[in-house]
């Protein structure tokens, strides 16, 4: 999914929120410069980032384990937020949390209703980007 210049590497929402990671361009050679943004009925928040390619597979990783139902944070070296998507909490789907560990400390959690195949869905947008020149 593209918006403006920006491509999605990751897009989870549903008909209230939404979590999604946007890639806006290269930084270096092996950086790409990109944001969070999160959004629900109540707030909104969007923070930058700066992707490696180990980040690149570490995300593909994670997709491995949330395609057999298992939590994940991605993103813990503390250079970016931390994304957590877990399973088995107090709402009937996942809950999205975005932690700002090194910066503001702020915290922000939604709960997404995500269809059927979303797994796959996040592959697509990784290969995507992969595959792409900035």
């Amino acid at each position: 999914m593209r918006e403006g210049n920006a491509v999605e590497l990751i897009h989870l929402a549903d008909h209230e929120n939404r979590v999604a990671v946007r890639v806006l361009g290269r930084r270096g050679p092996d950086e790409l410069d990109a944001e969070v943004v999160i959004s629900s009925t109540f707030c909104n928040g969007r923070l930058s980032l700066c992707l490696s390619s180990k980040d690149l597979d570490d995300w593909a990783k994670a997709l491995d384990d949330l395609a057999v139902g298992r939590s994940i944070c991605w993103m813990t070296d503390l250079r970016n937020p931390e994304i957590n998507i877990e399973f088995n909490t107090q709402f009937s789907v996942p809950l999205i949390t975005v932690e700002d560990v090194q910066g503001s400390g702020t915290v922000m959690a939604v709960p997404v209703e995500l269809p059927d195949g979303w797994v796959d869905e996040q592959r697509g947008h990784l290969e995507r980007i992969r595959q792409m020149e900035f």
